[in-house]
């Protein structure tokens, strides 16, 4: 384990190029820095190298680098690991204090990726939290994994979910910078973030095989291999499904005719998808039973593995996709009437319609949007008026 130890954590023998290829998403690792100096358990979640690894990295250089923390007493490693099955998350971090001959009396820093794949992971955590010294950073692509077992970490942690990189991300990442003299830039460089999406090595190499293979490895590791499914082929067509009708509602019961499986199986897969980042639903606004009833809303969890799946440069579908990914925290749901929809009701009350650029609402949409009761009316058009949102101010 020791050699396996030190390839995890080059920062042990001084690599100065250890740093070199990471790239800052300022806006969560900003959150991340003030959470080092409490005593809670920090859990980023979210899709597959959307980026969690690489900010559990930026963490351990700030602590080097900026808080003078000894390299030693840092412990950076990734439970997915094959090498590192049949240990314990407990035995790993005893096997790290023995080679640096840390006491039990001494702060270390852990930072543990892909924590779900260890055996009973909420009950070791516990036990190095209770027994203090301990600051830890973790990771999970597994939402349902996490929530099975959280009880024993109720109250002791705090929790990250990572999306991809938004706009502003995507042009920080490619170097680009638009001045304001060139503002016809703005729209062709957002057209082509639409297309590319924000999962940051995507947007380094543009290489399409890369999403072949991120969207493989949770189908048929994450998901098949973990829940035991055979019909690979099944499983595959369920997500091309999904693909297709993201930005639309789905039912559930209509996919399993097409597709000639159960609803039960259908609801499961459904389940297992949103588990996994993949894919976000969104419920009707309205009473309970007309959102039990009434088919859910997805979005695709990344503009880049939706425009490659789909094939279809539909800007306003993107568009919406975007706007989703950016309000998602503000509780949003879909509004429903007499056959006309509009995008989003948020939890503030607010009625939303995603019009990219000059697109028009039709006259029946006009007649919801303005009638149904809200605080705010709003049609988001660009990215200027999805910042005017979030800093909470009507469009």
């Amino acid at each position: 384990m020791e050699n396996q130890l030190y390839r995890y954590n080059p920062w042990w023998e001084e690599d100065p190029t250890v740093f070199d290829e990471l790239h800052k998403r300022r806006d969560i690792f900003n959150q991340l820095i003030p959470q080092i100096g409490n005593k809670q358990i920090v859990f980023l979640t979210g899709l597959r190298r959307v980026g969690k690894s690489s900010l559990l990295k930026l963490c351990v250089q700030h602590l080097i680098e900026s808080a003078n923390i000894e390299s030693k007493h840092i412990l950076y490693v990734s439970l997915d690991d094959f090498l590192l099955k049949d240990y314990t998350i407990l035995e790993i971090v005893e096997t790290f204090r023995t080679i640096h001959q840390i006491s039990h009396q001494t702060q270390v820093y852990l930072f543990l990726d892909e924590i779900t794949y260890a055996r009973d992971y909420d009950v070791q955590l516990k036990n190095l939290y209770d027994l203090g010294k301990t600051k830890i950073f973790a990771s999970s692509s597994s939402a349902s994994l996490m929530h099975q077992q959280s009880a024993h970490l109720t109250g002791r942690n705090v929790r990250f979910e990572i999306l991809p990189l938004d706009f502003q991300g995507y042009l920080e990442f490619k170097n680009i910078s638009i001045s304001k003299a060139d503002p016809h830039l703005q729209e062709s460089h957002f057209k082509d973030y639409l297309l590319t999406g924000g999962l940051p090595e995507y947007v380094l190499t543009g290489d399409d095989a890369y999403i072949r293979e991120l969207t493989d490895n949770i189908i048929y590791k994450d998901i098949a291999a973990v829940n035991g499914i055979r019909q690979l082929n099944q499983l595959k067509d369920y997500f091309l499904m999904l693909m297709e009708r993201s930005g639309k509602t789905m039912s559930i019961n209509k996919v399993a005719k097409v597709l000639g499986i159960s609803t039960e199986t259908s609801k499961r897969y459904f389940d297992m998808f949103t588990e996994t980042f993949l894919i976000y639903p969104v419920v009707r606004h309205g009473k309970l039973n007309e959102q039990m009833v009434s088919p859910k809303k997805i979005y695709c969890c990344d503009l880049g593995v939706r425009s490659y799946y789909t094939g279809a440069r539909d800007w306003g579908a993107l568009f919406e996709n975007y706007v989703f990914l950016r309000l998602k925290h503000l509780n949003l749901r879909y509004v429903y009437e007499n056959t006309t929809e509009i995008d989003f009701y948020s939890e503030n009350k607010w009625i939303i319609e995603c019009k990219f650029r000059n697109d028009t609402l039709s006259a029946k949409q006009q007649k919801l949007f303005g009638e149904y009761p809200a605080k705010e009316r709003i049609i988001i058009r660009n990215e200027a008026d999805i910042q005017k949102v979030l800093e909470g101010k009507p469009v």
